[in-house]
């Protein structure tokens, strides 16, 4: 292995690559890098090729993400939501061991808080507790189902939800209602565990190859995650209109209105995430479009309960904004399928574009 000075442009070291023998070609490592890593000759460097053409090179013996443990200091009387949010925050950051440690006995109340947290996660498990701490493991791992597949299992999930929560309000069914608000806990962790899988991508560029993703792939996913969780609460807003309103009817014409409404967000929906797949520019703007037109159509319904007052009128305005707001959403997602498709037209680099198919892009459906 040699060592040389390192020459540097702009933070970038500068290395040519020499050929050795008949067929073996070699770039020498900045002694910077080598010493600071506790490395010399004889030690093993590893090579991960990048979607992009570039290499991540690291030691062998390098500490994996994996072996990395986290210790949070908490106390007994931190607020219930404040608490869970730290907690949701450090799963994010993907440190497989995970100490929550509080200065004297944790509490009873602590610990539980700890343990419906883990309950509600993907992965974490106690692995051991004490009179002042619990430590969590995650058993799933870094990689163990392919970030597109989580983005189409949210949307199964959103787009069921929308539909049980406009079923519960026509009927006013409150037990459908109450399963709709159930539910979005299902799709928030979903979106927390990807959060937590490019976390640690970021960190590790091991774990990035295991992904098979490009780091602004992986971006584009996050976002997309972000989308569905967004529509999500929003099928929940919906939902809680039904107990809000109670059994006073809505006039059956506002009903079709909104259930026509709420079908062309879902359809926007997923054709916004068959344009992020495929890359079609045309089926995204197509989706912008129609989204377009939702949003002036929302007049119609607006003057239709103008002259309707208290319950019915709230609760008939809150359904609309959801569905309104879905629509939006869609629109966001579109616009991101457009600007990945301009970026990289293909894994491979340009080709002609594959004509959609759902049932390939989404067999799931």
């Amino acid at each position: 292995m040699a060592l040389t000075t390192a020459r540097t442009s702009g933070g970038f070291h500068g290395r040519r690559i020499q050929k050795t023998g008949g067929s073996t070609f070699i770039v020498s490592l900045p002694k910077t890098w080598v010493l600071a890593r506790g490395l010399g000759a004889g030690d093993v460097l590893l090579f991960t090729p990048r979607a992009d053409g570039s290499l991540t090179v690291y030691p062998a013996s390098a500490t994996p993400a994996e072996a990395l443990r986290r210790t949070v200091e908490v106390a007994n009387d931190d607020d219930e939501e404040h608490l869970f949010r730290r907690l949701i925050a450090e799963y994010i950051a993907g440190y497989p061991l995970l100490e929550v440690r509080t200065s004297g006995r944790m509490s009873a109340r602590t610990r539980e808080i700890v343990r419906s947290f883990a309950q509600r996660m993907i992965g974490p498990e106690i692995l051991e507790e004490t009179a002042e701490s619990v430590i969590l493991q995650d058993v799933v791992g870094a990689n163990p189902l392919p970030i597109p597949s989580i983005v189409r299992r949210m949307h199964q999930m959103v787009r069921a939800m929308q539909a049980d929560a406009m079923a519960a309000f026509r009927g006013r069914d409150v037990s459908i209602a109450r399963d709709v608000v159930e539910r979005d806990w299902e799709v928030d962790r979903l979106h927390w565990f990807l959060e937590k899988q490019v976390t640690s991508a970021l960190r590790d560029a091991r774990i990035l190859a295991s992904l098979d993703l490009t780091l602004p792939e992986c971006s584009t996913y996050l976002l997309a995650s972000r989308i569905l969780e967004r529509i999500a609460d929003h099928a929940v807003r919906i939902s809680e209109t039904v107990e809000m309103l109670g059994s006073e009817p809505t006039p059956e014409r506002i009903v079709a209105e909104l259930e026509r409404m709420s079908g062309r967000a879902a359809t926007c929906l997923a054709d916004a995430l068959d344009s992020l797949d495929e890359r079609d520019i045309a089926k995204a703007n197509a989706v912008i479009d129609t989204t377009d037109q939702l949003t002036k159509e929302r007049e119609h319904i607006l003057r239709e309960i103008a002259s309707k007052r208290g319950r019915l009128a709230v609760g008939v305005a809150y359904v609309l904004e959801s569905l309104e707001r879905s629509a939006l959403y869609a629109t966001d997602l579109a616009e991101i399928a457009i600007n990945r498709a301009v970026e990289a037209p293909s894994r491979d680099g340009p080709a002609a574009p594959t004509p959609p198919t759902k049932a390939a892009a989404a067999p799931s459906r």
